[in-house]
């Protein structure tokens, strides 16, 4: 076991070692938020055919080069086509055929005019402006072509990629099963947002944020509930989570206090402890372990120290069995648009908004009250700003590293 780890080998003790979950093949419709297990490649060519992409009529362009508006040329317009349906004769010399959008290009054409600019009278149309070779037509496999590799192994499945997919063919799709996740709260001063609130408890907050958290990034959750700081009940509940969960997190009852004995359950179990404790703040009290290929996390009790440290560590182990390639936050320079005036003695992680301003330039914002408890700077925020040991007060205007965790928006 090691203790007081800096946060990138938390991260790496536990990615080192874990694996994407098994893999299975799902109906395209489930597929969005699922990832890929499997590299898709284009059975055909997209479009399949030459078609239209709008409205017209299919020519020569031969025929049309000499179109001017004082004297404009007359194509007879023997045929005309559905999207769906093909040209039954062919395009010569001094003929159009009125296609629609979507319509296959009928043999013989190499240029579409736009229903517009054409003057219909009965079987006759006038052209006023002469068209190139190639003119309003969408190429077969201008958008993919077949044998192309449309997504990889790792790819977090789009609604637009389900629409490419679909286009292709495929009614189903190899993904990564679900990771399955059991999240624990204790606390003697714990009750359940439904209950009535008594003298000296407090609404339990960590596991209902814990599970959105979880159901955001597209886990199968076990909820299973809050328990009191007691050895037995403890270890349990945790083996309860072990039966069936790919990773089982727990908040509370980490620290070194008489009533945290969380990490006394854990040996209990059998559980083999990979580290205690990382060098931040806040959150520094967590605990990673596993057990038959199987994970455990234990986080601080305290809100926003338990959310920081999910995201910090939970998030990325996660995402890696899920089978995403990309699980670590991506970091940014930015500008403090405010100060923040206490030294950081230990690595800190402040709570920011982080935004693009209309020159392009990054900012990121404190978005509130920084201590371990508080919940309401976590609401808007997008950003960590990682502030290294020993560093001094940190001035508006001066440049600071920043890991994304949300949404990125300009403004």
């Amino acid at each position: 076991m090691k203790n007081n780890v800096a946060l990138e080998e938390a991260q790496d003790l536990l990615l080192s070692v874990a694996q994407p979950a098994q893999e299975c093949e799902i109906p395209l419709f489930d597929a969005v938020g699922r990832v890929l297990s499997r590299e898709i490649r284009a059975p055909i060519h997209l479009p399949p055919f030459d078609k239209s992409p709008l409205d017209g009529y299919a020519v020569r362009a031969l025929d049309t080069e000499r179109a001017t508006a004082a004297q404009p040329v007359i194509l007879e317009v023997i045929e005309e086509v559905a999207a769906g349906h093909t040209a039954g004769k062919k395009i010569t010399p001094g003929t159009a055929i009125k296609v629609m959008t979507g319509s296959p290009i009928p043999a013989g054409a190499d240029a579409v005019i736009k229903y517009e600019d054409v003057k219909r009278t009965g079987k006759l149309c006038k052209l006023f402006t002469p068209l190139r070779p190639g003119n309003n037509i969408i190429l077969a496999g201008e958008d993919v072509k077949k044998g192309e590799a449309v997504a990889g192994r790792g790819t977090l499945v789009s609604p637009a990629l389900v629409g490419l997919i679909g286009a292709l063919g495929y009614a189903e799709a190899a993904v990564f099963n679900k990771v399955k996740i059991a999240v624990i709260s204790t606390g003697d001063e714990l009750v359940d947002c439904s209950q009535k609130l008594q003298p000296g408890k407090i609404y339990n907050s960590n596991l209902p944020s814990l599970v959105a958290a979880c159901l955001k990034l597209g886990a199968q959750i076990t909820a299973l509930g809050n328990v009191p700081d007691e050895l037995e009940s403890i270890a349990d509940i945790v083996a309860l989570g072990l039966a069936d969960a790919d990773i089982v997190i727990t908040t509370g009852g980490v620290s070194v206090g008489d009533y945290d004995v969380v990490p006394d359950a854990l040996a209990r179990l059998g559980v083999y402890i990979i580290y205690r404790g990382v060098d931040m703040k806040p959150g520094s009290p967590v605990v990673a372990g596993t057990k038959d290929g199987k994970f455990i996390i234990c986080l601080s009790g305290n809100p926003a120290a338990a959310l920081i440290t999910f995201e910090l560590i939970a998030v990325p182990l996660i995402k890696k069995k899920m089978g995403l390639v990309n699980y670590l936050p991506a970091r940014v320079g930015a500008v403090m648009s405010d100060g923040f005036a206490k030294p950081s003695p230990q690595r800190r992680f402040l709570r920011g908004r982080f935004h693009v301003s209309e020159e392009g330039k990054n900012y990121v914002d404190l978005t509130g009250e920084q201590s371990n408890g508080v919940l309401k700077s976590l609401v808007n925020c997008n950003a960590y700003i990682d502030v290294p040991a020993g560093s001094g007060r940190i001035a508006a205007g001066q440049d600071v590293s920043v890991l994304i965790v949300g949404d990125v928006f300009a403004r």
